[in-house]
Parts: C-alpha cells; sequence; structure tokens
C-alpha cells in the first residue's frame, strides 16, 4: 500500500506502509531528484554525446522528468529505467508533479509505454523496462547510473556486491554512479569493486553527505 506524503520543499513522496520507507526523502522530493541525480551525476558527467543512463528504480518518474527537463542539444540522453514493481498511473497523477515541473514532459513520461523506446523529446528517448535488475539482463554502455533503491536496510539484497559488479559491468569508462547513501560499508564496497568514490555535499536541508562513484 502506498501512500502520498508532502515532503518539506512542498513536492509529494510515496510513502510504503510495510516497508516503512519514503520513495524520496521527506526533507524534499524534487531538491533531491535534482541535486543527488541530475546536477551530480548527469550533468557532471555529460560531454554532448548521448548520455546512456540507467535509473534502478522508475518509482514515480520524477528523477526522469527533472533529467528531461535538462537534456537539450549540448546534453542529449537516451534514459532507461529498471523498475520491478511499477506505480499505477492513478496514483501517479495523485501526486501532481505537472505542478511543479514540464507537465507536458512528466505526463510523456509517465503514460510512455513499457517495454519499447519511446521519444518523448529530440533530446530524450526513455525506455522504461519492468523487470528485476538483480537478474534480468542489463543495458550496456551505460554512462551514468541513478542509484534509487529503498534503503540498504530495508532492501539489503539491492545493495549486495554482486549486484554492484554487475552495474560495473555495464558501464563505460568515466561512468559516474550517484546514490543518496553515504554508509562507509557502500562505500568502500564501490571501491574494492573498481569505482573511485568520493563522499559529496547533500542536498540543501537534507542528507549531509551522498555517494559519487567513478568508473576510471
Amino acid at each position: 500500500m502506498r501512500e502520498i506524503e508532502i515532503t518539506n520543499d512542498g513536492s509529494a513522496t510515496l510513502y510504503v506502509k510495510e516497508l516503512d520507507e519514503h520513495y524520496h526523502s521527506v526533507k524534499g522530493a524534487l531538491t533531491e531528484s535534482e541535486h543527488i541525480f541530475r546536477d551530480c551525476a548527469f550533468l557532471y558527467r555529460s560531454k554532448g554525446e548521448v548520455a546512456r543512463v540507467l535509473e534502478v528504480g522508475f518509482g514515480t518518474g520524477l528523477n526522469a522528468v527533472v533529467t528531461a527537463m535538462a537534456a537539450d542539444a549540448e546534453h542529449p540522453v537516451h534514459y532507461i529505467s529498471i523498475e520491478k514493481y511499477p506505480v499505477d498511473a492513478d496514483t501517479l497523477s495523485q501526486l501532481k508533479y505537472g505542478e511543479i515541473v514540464d507537465e507536458k514532459l512528466y505526463n510523456g513520461i509517465i503514460n510512455a509505454e513499457w517495454n519499447r523506446v519511446v521519444e518523448i523529446t529530440p533530446f530524450f528517448s526513455l525506455e522504461k523496462i519492468e523487470g528485476d535488475y538483480l537478474t534480468d539482463n542489463l543495458p550496456s554502455n551505460i554512462d551514468v547510473i541513478y542509484f534509487d533503491a529503498f534503503a540498504p536496510e530495508k532492501q539489503p539484497e539491492m545493495w549486495s556486491r554482486e549486484a554492484f559488479e554487475r552495474l560495473y559491468a555495464t558501464t563505460n569508462s568515466g561512468a559516474v554512479l550517484t546514490t543518496y547513501c553515504s554508509k562507509g560499508v557502500i562505500r568502500r564496497m564501490l571501491m574494492d569493486i573498481g569505482f573511485e568514490v568520493e563522499r559529496i555535499a547533500g542536498p540543501p536541508n537534507g542528507k549531509r553527505e551522498i555517494l559519487r562513484a567513478i568508473k576510471r
């Protein structure tokens, strides 16, 4: 069961009572998406060629739309998102994200057909995959990874070494992965797998630190 809650920056998120977990930071859903994923991963990595972005967990589509809003001739994107449990369109519409982001873009993203490539704009193509990133085949030649799974204590299997090794194998040299989780055990594991990892400042009024990992 998913319940709608309003976060501190006025944007909505979903709360899963069974896991006692939110889809976004309660200190600001939109702020989190913009800072951790768009700014610290996509815009940090983008070099002008088409960036292949892989998102672990489509969730509400908020990470996708803030990325689409930043996509242009200098920052074109092919966005791939893997989601095991898609949220129904009716629930997504109740989040009222169209009031805080580009409504046309957001509607195009959440209503895009699953399991096929859809061109949302000339600079943003979308591929929503209904599947399990732990067991299904993953796309290759990835430049950016948005790792936005539920917390390690709630879904430890999502944060296993084997899972991150699978992600590492999908990436190009120079690929960037960001996550809101800054736990030492996750940082050390990413480094041991082969990423260069740094702690960087988290979102305003949010987490103090987040992780950015780079494949050299």
